[in-house]
């Protein structure tokens, strides 16, 4: 289990390498077909497109320059789950400013299957539901 656990602790930071560098095919590169992307505003992205297509804005530079900051990292190897806390930094000509939050990333082998972000907001986010 030991081998599993620094296995996780190894794609979860190179994961986060990936955003920090803006490089969006790696990023990908990271999920399953199928995967989830559960966005801190309660949108669930269902597929490698969908994925994509919530990414880009990102990494086209529509929010400013983002980077993140592993924070604390939590792993459960036997159900294949990392939740790492971080700290996000946007920075724009006008402003810089932070944000603090966390990723849970369920795996599938070596894979995301589920990645599910939270985050501190200004003022809370509610979803409505059907």
């Amino acid at each position: 289990m030991a081998d599993r656990r620094q296995e996780l602790d190894r794609l979860a930071r190179a994961f986060l390498d990936a955003f920090n560098r803006n490089d969006l095919e790696a990023v990908m590169a990271f999920f399953t077909d199928d995967a989830v992307y559960e966005e801190m505003n309660g949108r669930h992205d269902v597929g490698r497109d969908a994925i994509r297509a919530a990414f880009e804005p990102q990494f086209n530079g529509e929010h400013g320059r983002l980077t993140f900051s592993e924070d604390d990292t939590f792993i459960d190897a036997e159900a294949g789950k990392v939740m790492s806390s971080w700290t996000l930094e946007v920075a724009t000509d006008a402003r810089t400013t932070t944000l603090r939050g966390l990723d849970l990333l369920v795996f599938e082998g070596d894979r995301i299957r589920l990645k599910q972000t939270y985050a501190k907001a200004a003022k809370p986010l509610y979803v409505a539901h059907a």
